[in-house]
């Protein structure tokens, strides 16, 4: 049985499987999520609107096989409405589609949410205004923060999008959350958690080193 993260208001890990290593991505899988991290993060990218292509249904539906943990499916694509039903389909939870992709984001929301969607989340690129989603805000259980520019992972965390994070928080009805995404790791997750981020996903700085559960262990010091 699958455990909603939105059932606690707790700090969460959330593991981003783009960093993974593909080969024996069950093992991957289990290693991060007995050693600690509360739940997966899929990272769908269309070489489209981000200039790389991750995967798609077929994976989300290989993840689904091997854990029962919560699928956390951010669609970083031209087009999220096309891609949203194959993805709950394939056993997504929750998706996050950009504001920057379409031209009704409550439309957008609301219509995810109709495909079966346990969860709706919205999310800005870190150029972009935080205004642009205030009118969505009614509609979505979660709003993604990024803190790199969206597409590929390792990137540097840009401390600039702190603000930003601090403005939406004040926003969010207690049943919300606030998430981040790039380049957190051990010097940045406490400063993203100080303005305000519940949940914060972490790739390179999980699946790049060598005793995965240590890792996990000293993000989470970092978080008090």
């Amino acid at each position: 049985m699958t455990h909603t993260p939105y059932a606690t208001n707790s700090p969460m890990i959330c593991a981003s499987v783009l960093s993974a290593d593909m080969a024996k991505l069950g093992a991957e899988i289990n290693e991060v999520l007995d050693g600690g991290a509360d739940f997966l993060h899929l990272d769908v990218m269309d070489g489209h609107y981000v200039p790389n292509i991750s995967f798609g249904p077929a994976f989300t539906a290989a993840c689904k096989r091997s854990t029962t943990a919560y699928l956390d499916a951010h669609l970083m694509v031209s087009d999220p409405v096309k891609y949203a039903l194959p993805m709950i389909k394939a056993g997504a939870h929750g998706i996050t589609f950009h504001i920057e992709t379409v031209e009704n984001p409550v439309y957008v929301a609301k219509l995810i949410r109709s495909l079966g969607a346990q969860h709706v989340g919205i999310t800005l690129d870190p150029e972009t205004p935080a205004e642009l989603i205030y009118p969505a805000l009614d509609e979505v259980d979660l709003v993604l923060v990024m803190s790199v520019k969206p597409g590929f992972s390792g990137q540097k965390f840009k401390p600039e999008v702190l603000p930003k994070c601090e403005a939406i928080k004040k926003r969010l009805r207690p049943n919300q959350r606030l998430q981040i995404d790039g380049g957190i790791a051990p010097d940045s997750i406490g400063l993203a958690r100080s303005a305000g981020v519940d949940w914060f996903v972490v790739a390179s700085a999980i699946f790049d080193t060598k005793d995965r559960p240590a890792a996990i262990r000293a993000l989470r010091q970092k978080l008090g």
